[in-house]
């Protein structure tokens, strides 16, 4: 394999956004307790499964957390090498447009020759080293060009919740990985168009691992989204100083909320896709947690919290194809199939697996009863 280049190597950064929430995951995933700080499928969480693969491309120096302030307890916990001037603690949500653009200032400020890969905390691999594979060949494609590199997932189902890309012509090849063209961007289409890109072909879902010149970002804000250029440059301008942190909660306050895809992917001119084959999932569902997860003879999935404070077992009786993610308390199941139970100290769901998307309609319906204790 064509090994990436020492120059590239030296400015390449790891950013990891890490400040989501994940409604689909409810009533193990809340505000307090998002899904990225949560184990699924081992006894390491979904973030620290990000820090492991983050690991495999740049030393920690070069690793940089975006993330809610109110997660970092769980930063600190989950990762203490992570350097403390390396963690960006947002003031408040506005999305994954001023979360990207914000990282890339802070870089920038850093090295003016960085290039930056972005990695989701909530995301999995299945091959470590194809992904790495991937994600080198898109900072050797992005290294010193004006260009933005997304990581695109062949599509296996008309998926309304991603992104899709659609690719024109090969432009070259990286890592022995294809770099084609971006040709259209379209961010979560409904059902029938999605139907209609997945029987074109030459689509793909957008990974949402983004890899840019610091530079070529922050000149994509100012072209194609100058109000939360605004806002980045103004806070570019105040790092280092006395008045960082009074700068970083004015701008937040006053910025757009807005996802990267709507504010820079669907209007950039200078969108290359190179394809990702490495067992990607975005955990977005408990059927999705269910599918990717080890299973019994019977095909069942059983998943202890690794924050529960003993060890519990679960009884199951006559039952096949069922999902239980539960704490300290013993559960029982006695002839039932393809259900999903999480329970949790305060809250428990119940629901047939094909239902699970519909979770965040009862995340929805708390909402609009003010039940704010259980979201």
């Amino acid at each position: 394999m064509e090994e990436i280049s020492e120059r590239v190597t030296e400015h390449t950064y790891v950013v990891i956004l890490c400040g989501g929430g994940g409604t689909r995951l409810w009533p193990r995933s809340r505000k307090k307790t998002p899904k990225q700080f949560i184990n699924f499928f081992s006894d390491k969480t979904l973030y620290q499964e990000a820090i492991k693969l983050a690991k495999r491309v740049v030393p920690l120096k070069r690793i940089l957390i975006v993330t809610n302030k109110a997660y970092l307890g769980y930063i600190k916990e989950e990762s203490p090498e992570i350097l403390k001037e390396n963690i960006i603690a947002e003031p408040l949500k506005k999305n994954t447009a001023l979360a990207m653009g914000v990282a890339a200032a802070y870089v920038s400020k850093r090295d003016q020759q960085a290039v930056i890969i972005n990695f989701a905390s909530d995301h999995t691999v299945e091959n470590i080293d194809q992904a790495v594979k991937t994600v080198q060949a898109a900072a050797q494609t992005a290294y010193n060009q004006d260009i933005l590199v997304a990581v695109g997932i062949t599509p296996t189902f008309p998926h309304i919740g991603y992104g899709y890309i659609k690719t024109g012509k090969l432009l070259r090849s990286r890592e022995g990985l294809p770099v084609y063209q971006a040709l259209e961007f379209k961010e979560k289409p409904d059902l029938e168009t999605a139907q209609k890109f997945l029987k074109a072909g030459k689509y793909y879902w957008n990974a949402n691992w983004y890899t840019w010149s610091a530079q070529a970002i922050l000149n994509a804000f100012q072209k194609l989204s100058p109000h939360l250029y605004q806002n980045i440059d103004k806070i570019y301008q105040a790092i280092g100083t006395k008045a960082e942190n009074k700068v970083l909660a004015e701008e937040y306050q006053k910025a757009a909320e807005e996802q990267i895809d709507t504010a820079i992917s669907e209007k950039a001119k200078n969108l290359v896709v190179i394809p990702g084959k490495f067992g990607w999932n975005d955990v977005g569902s408990w059927n999705v947690v269910y599918e990717l997860a080890n299973k019994d003879k019977k095909g069942n999935v059983i998943i202890q919290s690794s924050r529960a404070s003993k060890k519990q077992e679960i009884l199951m009786f006559d039952s096949q194809n069922c999902l239980v993610h539960y704490d300290d308390q013993l559960v029982a199941l006695i002839g039932v199939e393809d259900i999903v139970v999480i329970d949790t100290k305060d809250a428990l769901l119940v629901c047939k697996k094909d239902k699970a998307q519909k979770v965040k309609e009862v995340v929805e319906l708390l909402k609009a009863q003010g039940k704010d204790e259980y979201l």
